[in-house]
């Protein structure tokens, strides 16, 4: 697909579920460039795995876990730069179509909060290197929620993505403190599994995602998946 400066919706909900998804060069290009790589990896969903401390820290609960709460300081915080990553793939452009796909019921994240400084729990969780101040729930958010106090708690990772039938792709997660990402892309699995999907998307392995037992599925399979995945009569 060729390099393009806008993305209609539409576009992007063809394009993926035609195995494409796009990238810019840099945060602050203006061009988007559309990929279909070969091999592709994905997360299995009825097999990833979970180290034992991270399975100890979903169990205690280290973190408040939410749905689509807070979408827009989600993606915005992934197209921030990175220790070791001074420059992300996600511009104005994608931003902006991602907003808007969400606001249409079909682009999602997952966050987790921490209680802010001087809360008991706190002192639990060392913040990870490179760490920024931490955004902080609306008061009317952390009550809905049933949590205590005015605004105590503060987003410490998420991630984003975007759902089609039952495939999910999983676009980018941040963290800002110890393994806040890794706890929301272990819950996104567990919520997609009780949903039914059946395909989790991650488009390239890397180091960070080898610890799950990212597999990488040639394109011609991976196209096959996609196709089956996309028609299931499953939502978020």
């Amino acid at each position: 697909m060729p390099t393009v400066a806008s993305i209609l919706p539409e576009q992007l909900l063809w394009a993926y579920s035609q195995g494409f998804f796009p990238m810019a060069h840099h945060r602050r290009s203006s061009q988007v460039q559309w990929f279909s790589p070969d091999p592709r990896a994905l997360l299995p969903l009825e097999s990833m795995h979970l180290s034992r401390s991270l399975r100890r820290r979903i169990k205690r609960g280290d973190y408040e876990i939410t749905r689509d709460r807070c979408f827009e300081q989600v993606i915005r915080c992934c197209a921030q730069p990175r220790p070791g990553e001074p420059q992300t793939w996600i511009n104005s452009q994608i931003r902006e179509v991602f907003l808007t796909l969400h606001a249409q019921g079909h682009a999602h994240s997952v966050e987790a909060w921490l209680p802010i400084e001087g809360h008991p729990r706190c002192a639990a969780l060392p913040t990870a290197p490179g760490a920024t101040p931490l955004d902080r729930m609306p008061t009317a958010q952390a009550q809905e929620l049933g949590l205590a106090g005015d605004g105590c708690y503060r987003l410490a990772g998420g991630i984003y993505g975007l759902a089609i039938g039952g495939a999910f792709f999983a676009e980018s997660m941040f963290s800002r403190a110890v393994d806040a990402s890794k706890v929301c892309l272990a819950m996104l699995a567990d919520h997609l599994r009780q949903r039914g999907f059946t395909l989790l998307d991650v488009q390239f392995p890397n180091p960070h995602l080898e610890q799950f037992g990212v597999v990488t599925v040639p394109r011609s399979e991976y196209l096959r998946r996609l196709e089956t995945a996309v028609k299931q009569p499953v939502s978020w």
